[in-house]
């Protein structure tokens, strides 16, 4: 994820669970009906008081939002487009990571070029190198993410324990708090894209630390994921869940559900995105959250984060509304829009200019973005979706013994060198 970032996933990811809105899930296609807009997003819970803003903004105006999950319309996207049943604008994941990111749907033209829009020059180079495909900007990313150890503050004192800041002291922290009777971490992965989160806190520092270059040098066919840190971390992971960092039957507890149990204070925690902090404020408004980076080593100076562009959205490119399509997606990334976006969702706009300040939960957060101590979304830079699609299911498999860390990254190799 997911990416990078800030990939997929990651980013990687604005996800939510599959908890449909009005319209029947992704099915709401376009209209030409020129005051009414169909928008597919899974940015649940921050995308609804956008829509009601750009309503207000635009008397006569309404918007058939609908809203799902990360796995669910990327399964559907690609093929109401290629039937002409896609709504006007939808939920378009940065770079190459998945079936709905912005090369994997801007390469067969399913989606309009928006280059001219005033705000696609502004966009900062990490976020245009994810947002355009052969030099064109297909996306409208208006917030920047990233994935860290998001705690329950008060779950934490209650506990009489403190956010661990190396290895060690995170493997000390899960004992004792599954001591405790509160796990350090709720992990629900019954929806695939959420196996991808903590190892990509843990690659971070991992793989990146000692080696800024690795993406270039798995370009150049000179780096392997089996062959590399990605193995060490991937092992660490098992390693966060043989020690009980994770509550019971992490395959059976979905995205929805472990906010829940970290919401509640029955775990300490989740590693997720920032934008997951709007969602459990939701679910308990009296708590304290703060997102803190998840410690890969015993070094803490050498600990990085990883930070992306976030989904963003993207035009129809046969919407047969499009002049109100590209007024929505400009209410987006105007300041006004871009401002309400992260503030409900916990995250950080894509544009330096928009007067805005960040939640205290994120503090450390923009500390490692401010002092380039962050990493992109390891998915955004690979050369197809595959590769992430193939590391979802196979660490699924892995938790249910069905795989193995070797046969998971041999696989994904096999995926990447297959190219674009």
């Amino acid at each position: 994820m997911k990416t990078r970032i800030l990939p997929a996933l990651a980013a990687v990811l604005t996800a939510t669970t599959v908890l449909a809105a009005c319209g029947g899930g992704t099915n709401a296609a376009s209209t030409g009906d020129s005051t009414t807009l169909t928008v597919a997003s899974v940015d649940q819970g921050s995308v609804e008081p956008v829509v009601r803003a750009f309503e207000a903004a635009n008397p006569g105006v309404k918007v058939n939002l609908t809203t799902s999950g990360a796995d669910q319309l990327q399964q559907q996207i690609r093929t109401q487009l290629a039937s002409g049943t896609a709504p006007d604008v939808f939920t378009v994941w940065p770079g190459n990571g998945n079936p709905g990111a912005t090369f994997v749907l801007a390469k067969p033209g399913y989606l309009l070029d928006l280059s001219d829009q005033t705000w696609a020059a502004k966009l900062p180079t990490t976020v245009q190198t994810v947002a355009r495909y052969q030099g064109r900007t297909y996306n409208a990313i208006f917030g920047v993410n990233g994935i860290g150890a998001v705690y329950n503050e008060d779950a934490l004192r209650a506990a009489g324990l403190t956010a661990p800041s190396t290895w060690t002291e995170l493997l000390a922290f899960c004992r004792a708090a599954a001591a405790k009777g509160t796990p350090a971490f709720a992990l629900g992965i019954q929806d695939n894209w959420v196996t991808q989160l903590v190892l990509y806190a843990l690659v971070a520092t991992m793989v990146y630390g000692p080696d800024r270059g690795f993406d270039k040098r798995m370009q150049a066919g000179q780096a392997t994921f089996t062959h590399s840190a990605w193995a060490a971390a991937l092992a660490r992971y098992q390693e966060m869940d043989s020690t009980g960092c994770f509550q019971r039957a992490p395959l059976g507890t979905n995205y929805e559900a472990s906010q829940d149990l970290a919401a509640s204070g029955k775990t300490l925690g989740l590693v997720q995105g920032n934008w997951v902090i709007a969602l459990l404020k939701q679910k308990n408004p009296n708590a304290h959250f703060t997102l803190k980076p998840l410690p890969a080593t015993d070094d803490p100076a050498a600990t990085l984060i990883p930070a992306s562009p976030g989904a963003g959205y993207g035009v129809n490119a046969k919407s047969k509304n499009k002049a109100l399509a590209l007024k929505f997606v400009n209410y987006v990334m105007s300041p006004q829009g871009m401002n309400l976006f992260v503030s409900k969702q916990g995250g950080l706009p894509s544009l330096s200019d928009t007067g805005f300040k960040p939640d205290p939960s994120l503090t450390e957060l923009s500390t490692f973005i401010n002092s380039n101590r962050t990493v992109p979304f390891m998915d955004q830079l690979w050369p197809n979706s595959k590769v992430q699609q193939t590391m979802l299911s196979g660490i699924q498999e892995i938790f249910s013994g069905q795989s193995t860390p070797d046969k998971m990254l041999a696989d994904m190799g096999t995926d990447y060198r297959s190219g674009a």
